[in-house]
């Protein structure tokens, strides 16, 4: 479990707002602290002007580290007392303080922004069960051009490792697929026909135009 993933997911911090709230600045670091239980524990939060995030829980009566923090599998009712009220924090932090993006990863964000602006449609997530799955649609004729989905990158090539990475699937001529296939960051379509779609990994590897050229590609079949 981790419970700044959990919370801070597709969240990006706006920093003037942090001042506002409470937060010090330091250089290129944003402090925050916050006693709560009763004054018993402290909550000691950063966040640098990257974007990263640390936090801890202390606990005042010896000054150490709460290390239970994060691991909620058979731990008391207590830490899952003090994990609760840390919780409350962060949530009102994330409410305050920061502004909801449509994914996960930078180049997801600023793709998704460019197909906003280009073609005036916003990803859909239309299932429950996958909150960060987000289809784009062409508003004229209702059919896919393309989805971002935050998958296991298991899922697409063996590897031994759980690290999640966002991908999108995007309709391509076949023939193109085919060679676009032997270079890195394209995969077969995860979850859709392989023969008319194609998986392009969003880790920064390809830059945002070439993969704009290829949505501009896909968005081109939904108008036939």
């Amino acid at each position: 479990m981790n419970i700044k993933n959990d919370i801070f997911k597709k969240y990006t911090p706006d920093f003037q707002k942090l001042v506002e709230y409470g937060f010090i600045k330091n250089q290129d670091k944003y402090y925050f602290e916050k006693t709560f239980k009763n004054g018993e524990f402290r909550a000691f939060i950063e966040i640098s002007k990257n974007g990263k995030f640390l936090g801890k829980v202390y606990d005042l009566e010896n000054n150490d580290e709460f290390l239970l923090l994060n691991i909620e599998t058979q731990s008391s009712t207590f830490a899952s007392e003090i994990r609760e009220e840390y919780k409350k924090i962060l949530i009102d932090i994330r409410n305050n303080c920061f502004f909801e993006n449509y994914f996960i990863s930078p180049q997801a964000n600023r793709i998704s922004k460019s197909i906003i602006k280009k073609y005036g449609t916003k990803p859909e997530f239309m299932w429950k069960k996958f909150p960060t799955y987000g289809v784009f649609k062409n508003s004229k004729t209702n059919k896919w051009y393309g989805i971002i989905m935050y998958i296991k990158y298991s899922k697409l090539i063996e590897i031994n490792n759980d690290d999640n990475i966002e991908i999108i699937n995007l309709k391509l001529d076949s023939d193109k697929i085919q060679n676009l296939l032997k270079q890195k960051s394209f995969f077969p379509a995860w979850h859709m026909n392989k023969k008319y779609w194609i998986t392009i990994t969003l880790d920064e590897t390809l830059s945002d135009d070439t993969i704009l050229s290829f949505i501009e590609e896909s968005y081109s079949y939904t108008e036939k």
